[in-house]
């Protein structure tokens, strides 16, 4: 099997003003932001030439977005083989919370930490995520 993670891929978390959020995170951090939040490109360690990106987001306090975990926020690891690690995880008795979601830009699944936190896999197609959002970044 190829590896597990191979990077995070986003950090989400729940504010009482998304918006208002993400412009204090622009106008005093520098992050470049749009409706969903900050794009961060940066470069794959082993294959270099190939772009790769973390999404920074914020969500409404009210969202159920990371339910049923009761935490505040979620973070989003990068994978390489989502339908094989599924398999992996199942098989080691990983709560799998739902099942896997293709878009052009990458296939995704949510699964539970032993704390109950949700945690979000993603496998993406690098090519079409960065140049969703105008192909801006922050960094």
């Amino acid at each position: 099997m190829k590896k597990r993670v191979i990077g995070i891929g986003g950090i989400f978390f729940k504010c009482k003003d998304p918006d208002a959020t993400r412009e204090w995170y622009g106008k005093h951090l520098g992050l470049v932001t749009n409706e969903y939040g900050s794009t961060f490109e940066f470069r794959n360690a082993e294959k270099p030439e190939e772009k790769n990106y973390l999404q920074w987001s914020t969500f409404k306090e009210d969202t159920n977005y990371m339910e049923p975990s009761k935490a505040s926020f979620m973070i989003n690891y990068r994978v390489e083989d989502l339908h094989a690690l599924v398999k992996e995880l199942k098989a080691e008795g990983v709560q799998i919370v739902d099942e896997i979601e293709e878009f052009e830009y990458g296939k995704f699944v949510h699964i539970m930490d032993p704390e109950g936190n949700k945690v979000e896999l993603w496998e993406a197609v690098n090519e079409v995520y960065g140049e969703m959002g105008d192909g801006e970044t922050t960094a």
